[in-house]
């Protein structure tokens, strides 16, 4: 008769064998193809901020008053705070300012000139001095040709960087509790935290053939966070019952230092235009008012 213990022993080892043979089963590929199919199907939107009307509205009225926007290059906006990522090694901050203020001078209708990202222009320009770059159509034995001065060159320059991020400069919480005063007495709570933080952009406008700064601006962009909870404890004879529930919101930081660049190139180009900003303000906006 088969002891207990040979038995637990002869489960063990089927139980292992059913697991090998599983392992070594080739995963089933679905009819689309994929191994999982991925989640999300948000669309993709347009990335605007509460100035981002403003900024098309300044490019209409200009084209409607016969302004024409001088040539603009962007150089570096640079994140200055210094702060890294929790638990992380990278940045707090986007380190892509200088691409939103170019889409921002964009939305403003400004004319502008590359001056970010030139390897492709002067690798063309190099194989062109070479006699080994044809345009497009062109027969093998023609060669695109080089004439003195046909790289446009900028009136003004904005350049700067993002100098503040302070955390916490308020907070507010509020707790309350319910419940009856024995031990075994159902209990709850609920909780609310309200905080506040900002960043701040310096930026500056320069105009290129005298290296004088025309123009500076400095703004500051609070950002809001809020956190709200609640659970409840109770006893239900030898069984504890424990459920919770919060939901936390903030406002994000990259649109926030978005929300500065378009904000400083409105009044910018305002300026350069010769249009009145105050038109195309939001009615919200603490500064043109």
């Amino acid at each position: 008769m088969m002891t207990r213990a040979l038995t637990r022993t002869l489960a063990t080892l089927l139980a292992a064998a059913g697991l090998t043979a599983c392992a070594s089963t080739p995963p089933k590929v679905d009819t689309a193809g994929y191994y999982a199919r991925p989640i999300g199907t948000a669309p993709a939107t347009a990335n605007a901020t509460p100035y981002s009307p403003g900024l098309v509205c300044l490019a209409m009225a200009a084209r409607g008053a016969g302004r024409r926007s001088p040539t603009i290059a962007v150089g570096r906006i640079a994140d200055y705070t210094g702060k890294q990522e929790d638990g992380l090694a990278g940045p707090r901050l986007t380190q892509g300012g200088s691409l939103m203020a170019i889409t921002a001078l964009a939305k403003a209708g400004a004319e502008m000139v590359e001056r970010i990202d030139t390897s492709v222009p002067e690798l063309e320009l190099r194989y062109a001095n070479n006699k080994l770059l044809s345009d497009s159509g062109q027969s093998p034995g023609g060669y695109r040709p080089i004439a003195a001065g046909q790289y446009a060159g900028s009136d003004y320059v904005i350049a700067g960087g993002i100098t503040e991020l302070n955390y916490n400069i308020r907070s507010s919480g509020l707790e309350a509790g319910v419940g009856g005063s024995g031990a075994s007495s159902a209990k709850g709570v609920i909780s609310g935290k309200s905080y506040v933080m900002n960043i701040g952009i310096d930026l500056r406008l320069i105009d290129t053939r005298t290296m004088r700064i025309v123009d500076v601006i400095s703004y500051q962009k609070q950002i809001i966070g809020r956190e709200v909870g609640g659970g409840a404890f109770s006893f239900l004879g030898s069984n504890i019952i424990d459920i919770s529930a919060g939901r936390g919101e903030m406002e994000p930081l990259q649109l926030g230092v978005r929300t500065l660049i378009e904000r400083a190139s409105l009044e910018f180009m305002a300026n350069l235009y010769g249009v009145p900003v105050q038109g195309c303000l939001p009615a919200n906006d603490p500064i043109g008012s």
